[in-house]
């Protein structure tokens, strides 16, 4: 069968891999700049197709609540947001987590804090990879870079998700939501059966399959003792994702001298900013983390007796460099350059900065 390549917006590519997926439900509320994943699923009609649910909830905690819902029976549900709208999911992504539901969540980062600006930011970092709402729970964080990985990241979320019941995000920015490009869309999965689900995941509605006992689902425990053991058995669950799901990608970093490390956007820009260091003959690599969380500490650990200096590149104020410093054990000088507000950098401002460590 043909490829099929289109030429679409990244959030377009989300919404198309969600249908092609087999998605059962999608629960949003319109933010700029993520608007067009609702958008064009209310276009695609897909429950006249495949019989997706797509609603238009009265605001970000509803739609999140109705996500936690039907995760709850089994279902593959998500939601999409920006920055704000996040802000507004935390306890209910908290309360997911806590009851080990799967879920995908989708946040196009935009400027902040507050209400901040409808331009691109990557300040969300803290807010999801280390766990925004409360309590000790980790999210399976992915980053994409190109409208590509938009639509393959979608299906990647679901799976680790069902994988581990835990949710999943796609952190991605304003830039890659709203940039256009070419993409290979996956060919259309079969919505789960009712055998499938009862396989893998238990229902509040129906009980276990074998008992028929009622199974209430819940992340509310008063007994501390049991409390302590659930949380004990979330974090060998998070140990066991760190050491299998680790993913990244390595950019002429074999004979690199020094690194940049950035993800989604600042990537891409940081990828051109490295041909233009090359071009002067400075030998740059560029580490781009695909999983933000699992974050690939040890792989990168592994340049600190091979680089001189490292340069985080990040549309913030220093998120993501907390964890490449910790990484490298401060053996190896670290430095960051964000631009903030929405502003993307130039790849010849990358240039400027990296000039800066080399001195």
């Amino acid at each position: 069968m043909a490829e099929e390549v289109k030429l679409m917006k990244g959030n377009e590519a989300i919404a198309h891999a969600a249908i092609r997926y087999g998605t059962d439900g999608y629960f949003g509320y319109p933010i700029t700049p993520q608007s067009e994943i609702m958008e064009t699923l209310m276009e695609e009609k897909p429950w006249e197709t495949t019989g997706m649910v797509v609603l238009q909830a009265e605001s970000e905690v509803a739609a999140i609540n109705m996500v936690y819902g039907g995760a709850a029976c089994g279902k593959r549900v998500m939601t999409s947001s920006s920055s704000p709208g996040i802000s507004l999911k935390q306890e209910g992504i908290s309360y997911m987590a806590g009851a080990e539901l799967p879920g995908l969540i989708v946040n196009v980062m935009r400027g902040g804090p507050g209400l901040g600006t409808i331009q691109p930011s990557q300040a969300d970092y803290f807010q999801t990879v280390k766990g925004g709402g409360h309590g000790d729970y980790r999210l399976i964080t992915l980053a994409p870079a190109s409208v590509q990985e938009m639509a393959d990241h979608v299906a990647l979320g679901f799976d680790l998700s069902f994988k581990y019941n835990n949710p999943a995000m796609i952190l991605t920015d304003g830039v890659i939501g709203q940039m256009m490009e070419k993409v290979v869309l996956p060919e259309y999965s079969p919505r789960k059966t009712e055998e499938e689900i009862r396989a893998e995941q238990t229902w509040a509605t129906l009980g276990k399959p074998k008992t028929r006992k009622p199974n209430i689902i819940t992340s509310l425990e008063l007994d501390s003792s049991i409390m302590e053991k659930n949380n004990i058995r979330f974090q060998a669950k998070y140990k066991k994702i760190e050491e299998n799901e680790v993913l990244y990608e390595e950019i002429q970093c074999e004979d690199a001298d020094y690194l940049i490390v950035a993800f989604g956007s600042a990537a891409r820009v940081s990828q051109k900013a490295i041909s233009l260091a090359r071009n002067e003959g400075i030998k740059v690599g560029l580490f781009r983390p695909i999983t933000l969380w699992p974050f690939p500490s040890v792989k990168l650990s592994g340049y600190k007796d091979k680089v001189k200096g490292i340069l985080t590149v990040e549309l913030n104020a220093g998120q993501m460099v907390e964890d490449v410093r910790l990484a490298l054990e401060c053996k190896v000088p670290v430095a960051h350059f964000g631009r903030l507000g929405g502003i993307v950098p130039t790849p010849q401002e990358v240039l400027t900065e990296l000039k800066k460590i080399r001195k």
